[in-house]
């Protein structure tokens, strides 16, 4: 069984993951979305919140595609977290020549841990490489339309949090 770790915080998750999830499901059985718990990063979204919004939006698209999707929260080194779900793969997208330059040190330092694990990078849709999380969030912080860029689910918990 091909096995596949596609890891991020998903704080919100949008479409650009959802877009990763959906190609990412072509290439393995399994496909474990890696929920990072992530402190320095001071998420938004609870660790309980942004696991429940992935298992909502993504775990249906690998039905559709035959494939089983997972979702695994985790704080400890991506490397491990890939053993301890037994993957194979990483799985990671890429946007822009700035997403590539961090991503290749990423690999660089997994691949010295263990260089059984191989990295796949998955373009971003030409539709979704602007997206990123922190500016959905600003966008909606500041009463912007975020509709383009989440789920209606993630729009309205979105919502939710600025509406204070």
């Amino acid at each position: 069984m091909r096995v596949g770790l596609y890891p991020g915080t998903f704080d919100p998750v949008t479409h650009g993951h959802i877009d990763i999830v959906r190609r990412a499901c072509s290439l393995v059985d399994r496909l474990v979305i890696g929920v990072a718990i992530n402190r320095d990063k001071g998420p938004l979204f609870s660790l309980e919140e942004r696991v429940a919004m992935v298992q909502s939006e993504c775990v249906p698209l690998g039905a559709d595609r035959g494939c089983e999707v997972l979702v695994h929260p985790f704080e400890n080194l991506l490397i491990d977290c890939a053993h301890d779900v037994g993957a194979g793969v990483i799985i990671r997208g890429l946007r822009a020549v700035a997403d590539f330059e961090y991503e290749f040190q990423m690999v660089g330092m997994n691949r010295s841990m263990d260089n059984t694990i191989e990295t796949v990078f998955l373009m971003a849709d030409a539709k979704n490489q602007a997206i990123a999380s922190k500016l959905v969030k600003e966008i909606a912080r500041l009463g912007g339309d975020v509709s383009k860029f989440v789920p209606p689910a993630v729009k309205q918990a979105l919502t939710g949090k600025f509406a204070a």
